[in-house]
């Protein structure tokens, strides 16, 4: 691609550490964006979607192609096994540590993903949390394989009405997470969530992709059938005996697990992926919404006016 002069005059007096965030609601292009980004800025790309840490989760967590890869620098991709534990808290630890180490040789780095809370944990940080009983945790997921999700919730907004109505509350993740603290602490988890920002050595700027509802929704089930056509249900059919991890009790695997054990028709299991992932898409974008310092963009915005945008922000 070939940017205007301008611009790239622009780029040449980018002075200070800068992370780009790319944020917005799942199949909205955020991932062609940051390609683009990280070309013309010569810069390294951070993934901040929780889903695509996982090896052997590649199509249905939408993860970069292969050749994506190729195109730029990648981190935190399919980097560790579906059996690990690692949560918001050890990513933030480790996100930060690789920021320091990208930003010793660029200025700029891009940072892309939908999970709003990993995103928070790099440009905010996490609040400071008590230590875990581990013994609770393992009462917890115990629980959850047991007897599922619901429970769980209930038992949350029980203790924790506001964390009940706040938190992402279909993942079995945040809703154990928020369960540890209050019953290590004694205190309700929201108690917790002070929501001041960390000092980060790094300027962010923010860039939001979004659309008319009903587009999003549109690109939504045409991405969901793209992957039930490159062999989605193979690829759950491989993770089968696995089934009962936290990492593959999400959208696109706990759909088709239940056909592959004779619940639920195809025809059923590929509708209900499709209308679980439109209410994924709803909250990513109520989270992303209370950033008033995001700059928000069409989806069909050209690329050259989002540089445009971006090079005002972070240049001296």
């Amino acid at each position: 691609m070939v940017l205007s002069s301008a611009l790239n005059v622009v780029a040449n007096y980018i002075m200070t550490k800068t992370l780009i965030s790319i944020v917005g609601p799942t199949a909205i292009g955020k991932t062609a964006l940051s390609l683009k980004l990280a070309n013309h800025f010569k810069a390294e790309i951070i993934s901040a979607d929780s889903r695509q840490f996982y090896k052997d989760m590649q199509i249905g967590t939408a993860a970069p192609t292969l050749a994506e890869l190729a195109a730029a620098p990648h981190h935190f991709i399919k980097h560790i096994p579906v059996e690990n534990y690692y949560n918001v808290g050890t990513f933030e630890t480790d996100a930060i540590k690789k920021l320091n180490e990208l930003h010793n040789t660029n200025p700029v780095v891009i940072m892309v993903g939908g999970s709003g809370l990993y995103v928070n944990a790099v440009t905010k940080g996490l609040d400071d949390l008590p230590r875990i009983d581990i013994a609770i945790r393992e009462e917890l997921n115990a629980k959850f394989q047991k007897n599922g999700l619901e429970v769980l919730q209930f038992q949350l907004k029980q203790l924790d009405p506001k964390a009940f109505e706040t938190i992402a509350i279909d993942n079995p993740q945040r809703v154990i997470r928020a369960l540890e603290v209050c019953l290590t602490s004694g205190k309700p988890y929201s108690s917790f969530l002070k929501n001041e920002a960390k000092v980060r050595d790094f300027k962010t700027v923010t860039i939001g992709l979004t659309a008319d509802r009903n587009i999003i929704y549109d690109r939504i089930n045409r991405r969901v059938d793209l992957m039930m056509a490159e062999g989605l249900l193979e690829e759950v059919k491989g993770l089968l005996p696995k089934q009962s991890l936290n990492a593959l009790n999400t959208v696109g695997y706990k759909e088709l697990f239940k056909y592959l054990e004779g619940e639920w028709s195809l025809e059923f299991a590929i509708s209900e992926i499709k209308k679980n992932t439109r209410r994924f898409a709803k909250r990513q974008l109520t989270w992303f919404k209370k950033n008033e310092e995001t700059i928000w963009f069409d989806y069909k915005t050209n690329v050259e006016e989002i540089i445009d945008s971006v090079s005002k922000h972070i240049t001296i």
